[in-house]
């Protein structure tokens, strides 16, 4: 990866921390407001889903496939009670992604309102993708999560258009591709 791409990575990392740091709200007057539970809408389930492990359970024939190595944990929560525990990786010259379970709903995530929400079906459970970004790297980064029971499972890809690999592809048909070979490893009952 150049210099340029070494950049625009780590601009885009450092925005999705924030973001990801500060919960899953949206965006108002440049400040991320973080998702909390109302009475009367969704709500965040009480703790991430524990049965499955992304650090361990993410078959290896699919970090393979997609050229990605140099795992590191994730284990990030907010103040307003967003958890993320997974794994993060990353392909030479291409993406960067986080594959994680987390509190957050389905139903939670759609009712931010981020932009580009799509909502569709993998391995007969819901998803939803979507842009959870304003200004420059809205295009880079796009998080699909899948529900499981307990909130859902969350794979959030950073791709700068200067990874050679992959950076003329749209985010979210990358995390799209990618849950499609990761859903088939969840357990049934999750």
């Amino acid at each position: 990866m150049t210099s340029r791409g070494n950049t625009l990575l780590g601009a885009a990392l450092a925005a999705s921390a924030v973001v990801l740091l500060s919960g899953c709200g949206p965006s108002t007057g440049g400040e991320a407001k973080p998702a909390t539970p109302t009475s009367t809408g969704p709500s965040l389930a009480a703790d991430v889903p524990r049965n499955y492990d992304p650090c361990k359970d993410v078959p290896q024939s699919v970090l393979d496939s997609e050229k990605l190595h140099n795992q590191h944990p994730v284990d990030d929560d907010t103040s307003s009670g967003v958890r993320w525990v997974g794994c993060q990786w990353v392909r030479s010259n291409g993406y960067g992604v986080s594959i994680r379970t987390t509190n957050l709903t389905i139903d939670l995530i759609r009712s931010r309102n981020f932009a580009e929400a799509s909502e569709f079906t993998i391995g007969g459970r819901r998803a939803i993708s979507t842009r959870q970004f304003e200004g420059e790297f809205i295009k880079y980064v796009c998080t699909v999560n899948v529900e499981m029971k307990g909130g859902s499972l969350d794979i959030n890809l950073n791709n700068p258009p200067s990874g050679r690999d992959t950076g003329s592809i749209d985010s979210c048909v990358l995390a799209r591709g990618l849950a499609e070979q990761v859903v088939p490893s969840l357990p049934p009952a999750s």
